[in-house]
Order: C-alpha cells, then sequence, then structure tokens
C-alpha cells in the first residue's frame, strides 16, 4: 500500500460533461520528490481514497514530556496521582464544552447518561434541569492534551509552568520554555 502525504495551500474543483469532477491542487515546488510516486499511483486502475485536512502543527515530544514530568512533580507535592493532576490542569488551562444530554434509557434499559460519561474520559457533570417535561444532565466535557493544536498546548504548559512555580517547584527557564514551544511546529 502506497501512502502519499502532501501539503498544498490552494485547489480548484471542476466538472466534466459527463457529472465527473475533477480536483487540481497547487502543490509547492518543495514538494517535487512525491510527484512521481503519486503519478504512479494516479494512474493505475485500483480505487483510491483521499483525505484532505486542514495541517496542525504538531507538539513536540520535549514539551509533552516536560508537562508530564511537572504534572509528576506537582502529583507528588500535593500526594495525589499524576492522572488527577493532569484532569485538575485541563480543567483550568484546557479546552471544554458542555453538553446538555437528555436524561432517559435507551431500548436495552441503559441510561444514555451513563453510556456517555464511560465513552468520554475527562468530563464532570455540572448540573440537571427540566424543559418541556423531559429531564437533561448538563456534562462539561474537556479535550484532552493530545488534541490541542500549539496555541492551546502552550497555554497548558504556560499553566501548569504557573502552578509549578506557586509549589516552589522548579522549572525550566522562561528562554528554554519559548524554545519549547518553538519547535513545536517544525
Amino acid at each position: 500500500m502506497i501512502n502519499i502525504e502532501l501539503t498544498f495551500t490552494k485547489g480548484k474543483i471542476t466538472r466534466e460533461l459527463n457529472g465527473d469532477y475533477n480536483i487540481m491542487l497547487v502543490v509547492p515546488k518543495q514538494e517535487q520528490s512525491s510527484m512521481e510516486p503519486l503519478n504512479g499511483l494516479l494512474n493505475d486502475d485500483k480505487l483510491k481514497a483521499c483525505t484532505i485536512e486542514h495541517k496542525k502543527k504538531k507538539r513536540s515530544l520535549n514539551a509533552n514530556a516536560y508537562a508530564w514530568a511537572l504534572l509528576t512533580k506537582i502529583a507528588d507535592v500535593l500526594r495525589s496521582s499524576k492522572e488527577e493532576v493532569y484532569f485538575l490542569m485541563l480543567k483550568r488551562y484546557g479546552q471544554s464544552t458542555l453538553v446538555s444530554i437528555e436524561d432517559k434509557v435507551n431500548e436495552f434499559g441503559e441510561r444514555i447518561v451513563d453510556i456517555f460519561k464511560k465513552a468520554i474520559k475527562y468530563h464532570e457533570e455540572l448540573g440537571r434541569s427540566e424543559l418541556n417535561g423531559k429531564d437533561f444532565v448538563h456534562i462539561k466535557v474537556y479535550m484532552g492534551s493530545s488534541e490541542f493544536d500549539t496555541k492551546q498546548m502552550a497555554i497548558f504548559i504556560d499553566g501548569i509552568v504557573s502552578e509549578a512555580k506557586e509549589l516552589n517547584i522548579s522549572t525550566m527557564a522562561p528562554r528554554e520554555i519559548e524554545q519549547l514551544k518553538e519547535r513545536w511546529g517544525r
């Protein structure tokens, strides 16, 4: 199986008389090494699949490792688990959304809210309400740091560093932390 990844910023879609579509992508010359294998792939008779999405900057493993090292030190000082501290930091510095779920059971007799809570690792129930005779449970859902983009991860690490300093835990120099952040996009 051949897997080719390209980056591009522009494209164009046209339609042929028979209704089929043509997709043209403007690929920068830096991707030249991918053109020959791509041409070979496009010219065989096998069915192909294509996924197009916005490219995100990848976090560096060093930044992620540093975050977890600080989380572990904070957990030691607080006599807690690093997972509990991680969730606390997600609550304070992470991304979240509020979901309201009708409190009812499915055809198997299971509460839908319970199924949802089991499927979502980082969440907390905020309350309940009634609307038009139906009961709802309001749940705050937190995005795990592996889903953060560069800016979100920077905010998360800055928060962890701030918490560590408040507990007199030594941290990297600000310049070193900035260098970690700069390497995320590389």
